[in-house]
């Protein structure tokens, strides 16, 4: 194992007669990377947080709860005594508010009858929709998929300069033993008159 003494804060950006035209590239490379990954990761987070949290938002004042009837019994049977949480699909019909007839399947309670009312939620043209996610909700799948978004957009340059400063580390090694290969010799031990 090398040793590497003290660990010296920006020694790259310090005047040293031994720094090397590579060092001072590698520390723009490793500062730009940082900015770049720190910048692309927040603004791309907060503008996709941002954008799903105002779809949401236009789902909540867009789609509307309209009352469907069963247009069928449905399957199975209706225990009172279990509480059990099935439910299966039905099929039900409803007026759209420009007054069209819709039909589509939706989950009930297993042996509902033919009519029983059903709420289900539709867009402006009367299709089918799932219930709107709450303002609570939306505000928490904003911000987890707002971070998702977020990490992944700062692991492109993050890696991307990951990936750069191992090949200057590459180029840099062969650098040295291309060097150690023609001044090496040059260190061999003394000669025998002391010299």
């Amino acid at each position: 194992m090398a040793f590497r003494g003290p660990k010296v804060w920006l020694w790259r950006w310090r005047r040293n007669p031994l720094r090397r035209r590579a060092d001072t590239v590698e520390a723009w490379v490793v500062l730009g990377a940082w900015l770049l990954t720190v910048a692309a990761g927040v603004l791309a987070g907060l503008a996709v947080s941002a954008s799903v949290e105002h779809q949401l938002a236009r789902e909540r004042v867009e789609w509307r709860p309209v009352v469907a009837r069963l247009t069928e019994q449905s399957p199975g049977t209706a225990d009172p005594g279990t509480s059990s949480g099935e439910r299966v699909w039905g099929k039900v019909a409803w007026t759209g508010a420009d007054g069209s007839a819709h039909t589509g399947q939706v989950r009930v309670d297993p042996g509902s009858t033919q009519g029983t009312p059903v709420t289900v939620w539709t867009d402006a043209q009367g299709r089918l929709m799932t219930r709107p996610a709450t303002e609570g909700q939306a505000q928490i799948r904003a911000g987890m998929i707002g971070g998702l978004v977020g990490i992944s957009s700062a692991a492109v340059p993050f890696v991307g300069a990951r990936l750069f400063r191992g090949r200057m580390e590459r180029r840099r090694l062969d650098q040295w033993d291309t060097d150690w290969a023609h001044f090496g010799p040059l260190w061999g031990g003394r000669r025998a008159d002391g010299r």
